[in-house]
């Protein structure tokens, strides 16, 4: 970098963490992953996909954020939904700014309104992003951020569609300009903090809950027993084990013949060879588990 780079970086560089927000569903992955460039969090049309805290980091000529993403903030009532939602909520103590995602298309819900109280009276920085704006006819984009505004006055409100791309520069420039100055916290070339152990966990979990429906993907957690790179062979050789809580729900997973399973297989494959940069080799094995979802050290060993 150029001594002039260098001056600008010292004098207006920004750098801090920015964790994202809101109800199950409204697209806080998809934003991420746009916001990062890159893919570190699995996204699912089923709400809830996220269990625990995912990090992706974003550097700019003008600085870099760390963005957490969260599980989707609801009324919990098992023990896995009530520590998700204690995740996403201790997040906030953590971050110098709030990205508040909203589902544009939905309009302001009672969970949107409850999280921007909250915000609100931590008086944090925030930055409300009306996301899937892609989904909503344009007249009604300005009352919508109207409203926003009344709910928390003098932040910025950036309409944006995740999925499509449209208008995630803005988001990240605002974030930006909403953090405290300062150098940068990571290294320029990294994309996240998640070790390629947990993302290869997480890719395996996003096939089984795209391959499964109904109460079936709640049901199941996944565990890498095996990760073992060999550079000399460009491979790297995984073995997960996909939880589930009842005898059923392995059937269904496998599959007749075991055919469902080795879709999910080639599939997560696929998305592990684009993330690792190595041929891979993938086994999976089904193992039932009664009462993991509700056994607090066993979520505590799966990292939820």
């Amino acid at each position: 970098m150029s001594d002039e780079g260098n001056t600008d970086r010292q004098q207006g560089y920004r750098a801090g963490t920015a964790v994202i927000l809101g109800r199950p569903n409204v697209g806080k992955s998809t934003l991420l992953n746009a916001l990062v460039g890159t893919k570190v969090a699995i996204v699912t049309p089923k709400p809830q996909t996220t269990r625990s805290r995912v990090v992706g980091i974003r550097g700019t000529p003008r600085g870099q954020v760390v963005f957490i993403d969260t599980p989707g903030i609801h009324a919990a009532r098992s023990p896995l939904n009530r520590r998700m939602v204690d995740t996403a909520r201790s997040a906030i103590a953590d971050a110098e700014v709030a990205l508040l995602v909203l589902d544009a298309s939905a309009g302001v819900a009672p969970g949107d309104r409850e999280l921007a109280t909250d915000l609100a009276a931590a008086n944090m920085p925030t930055v409300v992003v009306l996301n899937k704006m892609d989904r909503l006819p344009r007249p009604k984009l300005l009352p919508l951020m109207a409203e926003v505004g009344t709910l928390l006055p003098g932040r910025e409100v950036v309409p944006a569609s995740a999925s499509r791309g449209e208008n995630v520069a803005s988001v990240l420039a605002v974030a930006i300009d909403a953090l405290p100055e300062g150098p940068p916290l990571y290294p320029e070339d990294e994309f996240t903090t998640e070790p390629a152990r947990v993302l290869a966990q997480e890719l395996v979990r996003e096939q089984v809950f795209l391959a499964t429906h109904d109460e079936v993907p709640y049901g199941t957690a996944t565990v890498v027993e095996r990760f073992e790179e060999r550079p000399d062979e460009n491979l790297t050789v995984i073995a997960a084990t996909i939880l589930v809580t009842r005898s059923s729900h392995k059937g269904m997973i496998i599959g007749v013949g075991g055919t469902r399973l080795r879709d999910i297989g080639t599939r997560a494959r696929a998305g592990l060879e684009t993330l690792l940069g190595t041929r891979v080799f993938l086994e999976l094995f089904v193992r039932v588990e009664p009462g993991w979802a509700t056994d607090r050290r066993r979520l505590a060993e799966l990292g939820i």
